[in-house]
């Protein structure tokens, strides 16, 4: 054989057996034997430079570590699951489904769910090329190079006809062995050992070192799909692609089965929960899934979770402990959030010192007070939760808690979001808690657009202290940004001059950058248009302001306490004395009687008459409100070509769907 054969023969053997061995755990060879074939690979590469690939064992570990993480938007939304907590629950999730679908076949796809991250892994022509997190169900973080160093994943597919592009998804999670051995290693370096397997799994593959993912040695187990080509024969029954998942080299649950009706549910879960101690991974429950795929489709999505899976939660180990205290924590959007110090206690396994009470609301309606003996436990057996008191042991006069009424971090007034149990510091541009968020918000492209001020640099310039507050960019010099790590004088000369730049702004683009809470790019707008100046903008009450459009009560009460707040027209102040301008607000009129007046409406995919941001204008003067994520609050869904993941997620909302044609016809533009 040539070396382009030998290489490839080797590849396949070792891809063998790495499956024998990391998916079966049925090693067909000694470790002697494959090293022996793993350095004939390497010895052939390092000969032939050329014939390298990405899809080579030997390529599974980069050179160099990651600057970032980068965002990706899925193709296909990464829904959450509905959950049980007993029988009952599950036979209403049968009974709910058989009267949308009476002919709903009650078979059923049974799998532990595991305790770890879900991952969208993608492959293109059977190769891997990119693997992201779940995120918020949208949107994910590219984290391919460290599921690159994954031994369970195949790099390239086994077997043929897998399709142009397929998605598979999983679980990427440690294993009881490996995270002892983990947590033995962090402590013989005198490092902090990891709560959880779930802990140290999320831990690694937030590394931007792929080295440190691939000494950790994680698992991953595939439960479903995201996009697949159009043209490739989707069998009829979950279990049968899981099947063919695996028959192309992807790691499957060994303890997943198929089920009948709720009785079989019910008799799954019982052996489990027996099983589970003596399982080598941790679970939290069990997901079940219709198994008939076409019934899928029928049955549909609810607002946050498909209606054709489930999951049953196993019960939560509970303990009694002490409550010590209840600390405040102020968030990175400024939210006030009570956490109970607790006595340690060992609760599953974990010691637990701390436990979030959530909100006031919560506080009050388990009538929590320090001092207080309560019942902790690890909800999902992950989040440490305190369930409530034990009365029997309360000392007399305990105290009720109270909120602060001003932000322990900032001394800014504490306020209370109406209709909601949030309360929040409105001191956004000066809370030192809020601050990285607040300068991230206040560059960001839609704000100041300061380019070259990625979220990493300004990470920097706020742990230097170089940049307490927004109008503290203005102030840099290039000797402060070439002493940074990986700045050069060049790089601190553009983002110097870029800050320069953005001086030059618009009134409605300075009023968003100011991150007042629920005032995005369309209220900043619609302000910037009423009031034309800032001075009036800073002094309106609130009966002024919801005369504004998209202001209502909430709004206009956010907005006028965020300009009472000296701290905050302190550093409005700054910026002003810094050179920040704009020129007064051009005034729009809005098409009062259109059919888009007062709606919201959502654009998505390639437009032939214009672009986007086009649309995106015209739709604003006929009295449309554009944003940019579909929920149940939108109207109208404008589809141009090549429309992804908004498609089919307003599709699952119900919204209204419009093809370009049928909005120009709308409006009475049809060029057609």
């Amino acid at each position: 054989m040539n070396p382009s054969e030998q290489i490839l023969h080797l590849r396949e053997q070792i891809a063998h057996h790495n499956y024998a061995y990391y998916v079966e755990d049925n090693p067909r060879i000694s470790d002697a034997q494959y090293d022996a074939l793993y350095q004939q690979l390497v010895a052939l590469e390092q000969a032939n430079p050329e014939l390298i690939t990405s899809d080579s064992p030997t390529q599974r570990v980069g050179d160099q570590p990651l600057a970032g993480f980068v965002s990706v938007k899925h193709a296909v939304p990464m829904f959450s699951l509905g959950n049980a907590f007993n029988q009952e629950d599950l036979e209403n999730f049968q009974k709910a489904n058989l009267k949308l679908l009476p002919s709903l076949n009650t078979t059923y796809s049974a799998e532990p769910k595991m305790d770890g991250l879900a991952i969208n892994l993608r492959y293109q022509d059977g190769l891997l090329t990119q693997a992201t997190t779940r995120g918020d169900g949208s949107t994910g973080e590219d984290v391919t190079h460290n599921i690159r160093t994954i031994q369970s994943i195949p790099l390239k597919l086994s077997g043929t006809g897998w399709p142009a592009v397929l998605e598979v998804r999983g679980e990427v999670f440690m294993s009881k062995k490996t995270f002892n051995r983990l947590n033995q290693q962090q402590l013989e370096k005198d490092e902090k050992a990891f709560a959880n397997p779930r802990n140290a799994a999320a831990g690694t593959l937030r590394q931007l070192d792929p080295r440190i993912a691939a000494k950790r040695q994680l698992s991953f187990y595939v439960y479903g799909w995201g996009e697949i080509s159009d043209n490739w024969p989707m069998p009829s029954r979950y279990s049968y692609v899981i099947e063919q998942f695996k028959q192309w080299g992807l790691p499957t649950n060994p303890d997943a089965e198929v089920v009948e009706g709720a009785l079989g549910m019910q008799t799954y879960y019982d052996a489990l929960l027996l099983k589970r101690p003596n399982l080598p991974y941790e679970i939290d429950g069990i997901v079940y899934k219709v198994n008939d795929i076409a019934s899928h489709k029928i049955l549909g999505f609810t607002a946050k979770a498909p209606r054709w899976a489930i999951a049953r939660k196993f019960p939560a180990e509970e303990v009694w402990t002490e409550l010590l205290d209840i600390e405040i924590q102020v968030g990175r959007t400024g939210a006030l959030t009570p956490v109970a110090r607790l006595k340690p206690v060992a609760v599953g396994g974990v010691i637990v010192s701390n436990a979030t009470l959530h909100n006031l609301d919560e506080i009050t309606r388990k009538d929590v007070r320090v001092g207080d003996t309560v019942i902790v436990r690890r909800a999902g057996d992950v989040i440490p939760e305190v369930v409530g008191p034990v009365l029997s042991q309360r000392t007399e006069n305990a105290p009720l808690f109270e909120m602060p009424q001003a932000c322990p971090e900032c001394d800014s007034e504490v306020i209370k979001e109406h209709d909601k149990a949030v309360y929040r510091c409105s001191g956004g541009l000066y809370c030192p808690a809020q601050r990285k968020r607040a300068l991230q918000h206040f560059v960001s492209r839609k704000a100041f657009d300061i380019q070259g001020l990625g979220d990493k640099l300004i990470v920097q310039l706020a742990d230097a202290e170089l940049v307490k507050h927004p109008d503290d960019f203005f102030k840099l010099t290039v000797e402060q940004l070439a002493n940074l790590e990986r700045m050069a004088e060049k790089s601190a000369r553009n983002v110097v001059e870029a800050i320069e730049q953005a001086k030059h702004t618009t009134l409605a683009r300075f009023i968003y950058s100011l991150g007042i809470p629920e005032v995005g790019e369309v209220t900043a707008k619609n302000l910037a248009q009423h009031f034309i100046t800032l001075a009036k903008i800073e002094s309106a009450d609130q009966a002024s302001l919801v005369a504004v459009p998209d202001v209502g009560e909430i709004v206009a009460e956010n907005i006028e306490t965020f300009f009472k707040q000296a701290h905050n027209l302190e550093v409005i102040q700054g910026l002003i004395e810094s050179g920040v301008n704009w020129p007064d607000p051009e005034t729009q009129k809005v098409d009062e009687a259109s059919p888009f007046n007062g709606k919201v409406v959502v654009l998505t995919g390639t437009l032939q008459q214009g672009s986007r941001t086009d649309a995106k204008k015209q739709l604003e003067t006929l009295g449309a409100k554009v944003t940019g994520s579909i929920s149940a609050k939108t109207d109208y869904l404008i589809a141009g070509e090549n429309a992804g993941s908004k498609l089919t997620k307003a599709q699952a909302l119900g919204v209204t769907v419009l093809t370009e044609q049928q909005w120009l016809e709308m409006i009475g533009t049809d060029n057609g």
